[in-house]
């Protein structure tokens, strides 16, 4: 028990490290305009799931963020306007933490927008990241998971969608990173996890170890929100918390 309080008083006493003047995003909205700028100042202008390059420009008078295909060797599947695109992914999807409220009930999403918990859910920026505008829309609320084979449909980028099966297999070295965004939403807003899932959350997890890059943005993100991700910050300890309680 002493070990456990001592465990929780060293992952408190380093969340209030970083404690900001700045208020989270209050919709979705506002957290991908400042998650533009955050990426942009991280030098991380890369797309989650395929690695590619990508950059703010001007397309047909307005601003878009367009991706350098042969940075990474993406091949679009079916839908070129949405492939040069990035969008803001939810890791966790929308559906997934959504389809748990009882907003969602009575109207799916669009009624969950006028929900707090939902909102707040909605405009974290722990859980958000940059996705080819294709890949996000094929991923839909797809759960993450294994598929047999190794069919790419996406030129080079090595992530597997079974439409079918309704699952995403994303490349090895991400894995880490999902995982977290899983265990994060479910500490902060008590996602639930099912047993088959948490047990391949910490396969990743482990295989997956906190990257130098991802260490960084994460704190930029902390920055911005007020707080951290302690599966990020201190994955140790964090993981000791979350098997005691």
């Amino acid at each position: 028990m002493l070990r456990l309080t001592l465990v929780v008083l060293l992952l408190a006493c380093h969340l209030t490290s970083f404690a900001s003047t700045n208020t989270p995003p209050k919709s979705f909205s506002a957290a991908k305009k400042r998650l533009i700028q955050l990426y942009h100042n991280e030098y991380a202008e890369q797309s989650f799931y395929c690695n590619c390059s990508y950059a703010e420009q001007k397309l047909n008078g307005k601003k878009k963020l367009l991706v350098n295909h042969q940075s990474c060797a993406y091949t679009p599947r079916k839908n070129p306007t949405r492939a040069a695109r990035i969008e803001w992914e939810h890791v966790v999807s929308a559906w997934e933490f959504g389809h748990q409220l009882k907003c969602w009930q009575t109207g799916g999403r669009k009624s969950c927008r006028k929900d707090p918990a939902f909102k707040a859910m909605e405009a974290d920026v722990f859980n958000l990241v940059p996705a080819i505008g294709e890949v996000n829309g094929d991923r839909s609320n797809f759960r993450f998971g294994m598929i047999s084979g190794e069919a790419r449909a996406y030129g080079a980028c090595d992530i597997e969608i079974a439409f079918k099966e309704r699952r995403a297999e994303p490349r090895p070295d991400i894995r880490g990173d999902i995982a977290r965004s899983y265990f994060y939403m479910e500490r902060q807003y008590g996602l639930k996890i099912s047993k088959k899932n948490r047990q391949l959350y910490n396969a990743g997890a482990k295989q997956d170890p906190v990257s130098e890059q991802e260490l960084r943005i994460a704190r930029a993100k902390a920055k911005l929100m007020g707080w951290d991700n302690s599966f990020i910050e201190l994955p140790t300890v964090a993981a000791k918390v979350k098997t005691a309680q």
